[in-house]
């Protein structure tokens, strides 16, 4: 079966990112907890169902983590052309880190499609405690 491709006018884009200092309620080494929101938009001339994400996040410190999955929390959406479908999730660090995502399914014809969110950058606020 053919590889994924990028399907044209299917976008992620990311709407908002909301920092959150989590105090005892986090783990000790990921304190700092970014929430975000992401919006996927068909603007093709098809439908697509979205099976399953891939996240690439770069710490400061180094770690490289890979986060690949079936359904976007916990659903498998189906977009019509003209439709788009948000959700939001969050990620722990214990530093600055650059986060990159993908979403991948098929379309109405059974084609593998993809479509990338740009990376972003989840920054640590100054004076933030640790």
């Amino acid at each position: 079966m053919p590889a994924s491709v990028p399907l044209d006018g299917l976008t992620a884009r990311l709407d908002k990112l909301v920092y959150h200092h989590g105090g005892m309620t986090l783990p000790a080494d990921k304190p700092h907890a970014f929430v975000y929101f992401v919006t996927i938009t068909n603007g093709s001339d098809r439908v697509v169902t979205l099976l399953g994400r891939k996240w690439v996040i770069q710490h400061s410190d180094g770690e490289h983590l890979v986060v690949e999955g079936d359904k976007i929390v916990g659903e498998t959406p189906r977009i019509a052309p003209g439709e788009q479908f948000s959700y939001n999730s969050y990620h722990m660090t214990g530093c600055d880190a650059r986060a990159q995502g993908s979403f991948h399914g098929v379309d109405e014809f059974g084609n593998k499609v993809h479509v990338v969110l740009p990376p972003f950058d989840l920054c640590i606020p100054q004076g933030s405690p640790n």
